[in-house]
């Protein structure tokens, strides 16, 4: 049985998704605080994905996210935002969540973002899914494989979170062409045009770590100023930043 961890202090909200998430077959323990369900997820492996509110007693939702990749945890974390609050969707990107859902919901919704958490689980173990494997590539000496959220330099494997290896994708996928930060936003991530876009460039920082020889002057993910960013898969002619 697959088994969600909801992380919700209010109640009728926990009981709802509790009740329509068991009704699809699921397994669902409750958490209403951050540190109650960082202590469930101590305990053992066996949780397949959680939901996680942000506004939570005690310690954040961002704080519980952060703290599970700090430990090499890379359980999907769908994470539940107010609707009225973009950064939010930032800052729960930049701690590690994989994906978001702005409060209020549709509960459809949140069974198809948990479902696409779920076959990227399943691809990383191993498992059948019933989407076409998405081939990994070679950038620069190093392997990037989307389905297994892994980028692989000789004996080195570095964990990807889902938002930082399909905004990988996202760019490769558009090779030699500028990528603009509001396409980014808008057709990637779902959120305004208008929304700050410092969190897309804390990702690049990132991913150029990952890919990069030397980050500072990156031949990959190259920067067009006052645009968006560029991938360019063999020797790029670098950042214009």
């Amino acid at each position: 049985m697959t088994r969600i961890l909801v992380v919700e202090d209010e109640a009728h909200l926990a009981e709802g998704l509790t009740f329509n998430l068991e009704a699809e077959g699921y397994v669902v323990d409750v958490a209403d605080d951050g540190e109650t369900a960082l202590e469930r997820l101590a305990t053992g492996h066996d949780v397949a994905a959680v939901v996680l509110d942000v506004m939570l007693p005690g310690i954040s939702g961002f704080d519980v996210v952060a703290s599970l990749r700090e430990k090499g945890e890379f359980v999907p974390v769908l994470m539940l935002t107010a609707r009225s609050r973009p950064e939010d969707v930032l800052r729960g990107f930049e701690a590690g969540a994989d994906d978001y859902l702005p409060k209020p919901f549709e509960l459809a919704i949140l069974q198809a973002r948990l479902r696409g958490l779920l076959r990227r689980r399943e691809w990383s173990r191993g498992e059948p899914a019933s989407q076409k494997p998405i081939l990994p590539i070679e950038v620069n000496g190093r392997t990037i494989d989307f389905e297994e959220l892994e980028l692989r330099a000789g004996d080195q494997v570095t964990r990807l979170t889902t938002m930082e290896a399909d905004l990988l994708r996202f760019l490769v996928e558009r090779e030699g062409s500028v990528v603009s930060r509001k396409v980014i936003l808008t057709d990637l991530w779902g959120l305004r045009e208008d929304t700050d876009t410092r969190a897309i460039d804390n990702f690049i920082v990132r991913l150029r770590r990952y890919l990069e020889d030397v980050p500072s002057r990156p031949k990959h993910l190259v920067t067009v100023r006052g645009v968006g960013y560029k991938f360019v898969a063999s020797d790029g002619r670098g950042s214009e930043a």
